[in-house]
C-alpha cells in the first residue's frame, strides 16, 4: 500500500530517477514481508494543502480502493481515509456564503466524499462465512418464533427446502427438512448453519462459496418475509397509519416496505426507519433498516436511534456497535468500553476499537492503551485498531504507549499504525518520538518518519 502518497505528497512532476529507484527497492521489500506490492514513488509535498491536492489524493485512494483484493488491503484503505479526514480537519478551506444557497463548500464536498469513499470500503469487505452461518441461525428463529398461517407454512417449507438444496452445491452437507414441521424445517437449517462454521471457509481464497451461501440465504430470508403471518394485516395496518407508506409514489423494488425505506433514507426520516425496525420483524427488513442508520452516519443520530442501537450494543451486536461509531455517539463511550478487553473475540475488539476512536472517546484512551502492552493477549489484528484508535482520539496520554509500540519489534504493521497514530496527536513530543527512527528499514514506519519529519519542518520558524 501505497502510504507514502499522502495529502501532503502529491506529484509535481519533477521526480527524481534516484527516488524512483528507492521506491521501487521499497515495493521488493513489502512484498517479501508478505504486504501489498502497490507502492510507487512519493511524490514531492505541495506548497500548502488545498481542495485540489486533497481531491488528488482521494483520486489515488480510490485506485487503490479499485484494486484491493483482500482484507488487509481494505484495512489500508480505511487508515489512508483516516489520514485524508485528518488533514481536511487541519486544511484551510473557504467557508461558504451562508447568504447564498448556491455558494460552493470544498469542506462539505471532501467530507461527502470521503464518507463515500469509507461506504466503499464497507462495500468492497466479506461476505465472511460466520455472517452467513449467523444469517442462517437467524433465519432458523424467524421459522420457530413466528405463528404462521395454513399457507405461510407452506411457502416457509419450500423456502427451506430450496435453501437446503442450494447450500449442498457449496458445502458438504446434506439438510433435507424431514417433514414440513417446525421442528424439522429448524433443525434442517440449523444442520446447514453447523456446516458453514465447520467448512473454515476463508474470506479471500473462499469468496465465490461464501458468496453464494450468502445469496441462498437472501433468498431464504425474502422467501420467510412473504410467507404469511397471523398478524400481518394488523401490522401493514398500523404501519399505514402512521404515515410509512405515504412516500410510496412509483416504485420497483419488492416488498413496498423496503421501497419505503429507501425513501426515508433519503428523505432523513430516522423516526419511520425505527418504526420500521420496531414493527416489521423480518431479519431482511432488519438488515436493511440499520443499513440505512449506517449509512446516515451522524444525520441518523437521535434520541431515540442512540437509545435502540445502545440497547443492541450491550448485547455484543457489531452492526449497532459500528453504527454508534459513525454517529460518533459519545453516550456509547461507557458501553463500548467495556468490550475493549475481551480477548476472546477479535471482531468485536476490532468493531469496538474502531467506533471508540470515531466517537474521539477520551474515556477509553487508558482502556486502548493496555491493548497495546506486551504482556497483554490481544489478537496481532486488533492492536493495529487500538492503536489507530488512539491517533483518532488524539489525547497526548497516548503517546508513550504508542512510543512503546514503535519501539518494539512488533510486525511492521503495528508499528507503522503507532507512529500513524503519534502523527494525529500531532504535539512536537509526538511527532519527534516517530521522528527518532529516521534509519528505519520498514518501508510502512519509514513513510510514517517521513511524514513526521515534513510536519516537524513545517511548524519550525522561519529564520
Amino acid at each position: 500500500m501505497d502510504y507514502a502518497r499522502t495529502f501532503g505528497c502529491m506529484s509535481n512532476g519533477d521526480d527524481d530517477p534516484a527516488d524512483a529507484s528507492e521506491g521501487a527497492d521499497a515495493a521488493d521489500d513489502a512484498e517479501d514481508a508478505g504486504g501489498s506490492t502497490e507502492t510507487a514513488d512519493a511524490p514531492a509535498r505541495p506548497d500548502e494543502v488545498t481542495e485540489e491536492s486533497l481531491n488528488e489524493y482521494l483520486d489515488e485512494i480510490e485506485g487503490l480502493l479499485a484494486d484491493a483484493e483482500t482484507e488487509a488491503a481494505l484495512d489500508d484503505v480505511d487508515a489512508l481515509l483516516d489520514d485524508a479526514e485528518a488533514g481536511l480537519e487541519e486544511a484551510d478551506l473557504p467557508e461558504p456564503d451562508e447568504d447564498d444557497d448556491d455558494a460552493d463548500d470544498p469542506r462539505g464536498e471532501l467530507e461527502d466524499r470521503i464518507a463515500e469513499l469509507r461506504d466503499g470500503v464497507e462495500e468492497a469487505r466479506g461476505p465472511y462465512a460466520e455472517d452467513v452461518a449467523e444469517a442462517i441461525r437467524d433465519a432458523a428463529t424467524t421459522v420457530e418464533d413466528t405463528e404462521w398461517t395454513a399457507d405461510g407454512i407452506e411457502d416457509v417449507a419450500a423456502a427451506v427446502e430450496a435453501f437446503a438444496d442450494a447450500a449442498a452445491t457449496s458445502v458438504d452437507v446434506a439438510a433435507d427438512p424431514a417433514s414440513d414441521d417446525i421442528e424439522d424445517l429448524v433443525a434442517a437449517l440449523e444442520t446447514v448453519a453447523d456446516a458453514v462454521e465447520s467448512a473454515d471457509l476463508d474470506p479471500d481464497d473462499d469468496a465465490e462459496t461464501i458468496a453464494a451461501l450468502l445469496e441462498a440465504t437472501d433468498e431464504l430470508e425474502e422467501g420467510l418475509d412473504g410467507a404469511e403471518e397471523w398478524d400481518d394485516l394488523q401490522t401493514h395496518e398500523q404501519l399505514r397509519a402512521q404515515g410509512y407508506y405515504d412516500v410510496l409514489g412509483h416504485y420497483k423494488d419488492y416488498p413496498v416496505e423496503w421501497a419505503a425505506l429507501k425513501e426515508h433514507e433519503q428523505r432523513g426520516n430516522v423516526d419511520m426507519i425505527l418504526l420500521a425496525l420496531d414493527a416489521l420483524q423480518s431479519d431482511f427488513m432488519e438488515r436493511h433498516c440499520l443499513e440505512a442508520l449506517e449509512r446516515m452516519g451522524k444525520r441518523g443520530k437521535t434520541e431515540a436511534s442512540v437509545s435502540e442501537l445502545l440497547g443492541r450494543a450491550e448485547k455484543r451486536d457489531q452492526a449497532a456497535i459500528r453504527i454508534l461509531g459513525k454517529m460518533a455517539a459519545e453516550e456509547a463511550t461507557e458501553t463500548l468500553v467495556e468490550f475493549v478487553p475481551e480477548e476472546s473475540n477479535p471482531q468485536l475488539q476490532k468493531a469496538t476499537c474502531k467506533a471508540l476512536g470515531e466517537i474521539g472517546a477520551e474515556a477509553a484512551v487508558q482502556p486502548l492503551a493496555d491493548q497495546l502492552a506486551p504482556e497483554s493477549e490481544t489478537d496481532d489484528l486488533v492492536r493495529p485498531h487500538a492503536a489507530r484508535a488512539l491517533g483518532l482520539i488524539g489525547d497526548t496520554r497516548a503517546v508513550d504507549p504508542l512510543a512503546d509500540v514503535l519501539a518494539g519489534d512488533g510486525d511492521d504493521d503495528l508499528r507503522a499504525a503507532a507512529g500513524w497514530a503519534l502523527r494525529q496527536i500531532g504535539t512536537r513530543e509526538a511527532l519527534e518520538t516517530v521522528a527518532e527512527y529516521a534509519d528505519e528499514r520498514s518501508f510502512l514506519v519509514a513513510t510514517e518518519v517521513e511524514k513526521a519529519e515534513r510536519a516537524l519542518d513545517a511548524a519550525a520558524p522561519t529564520a
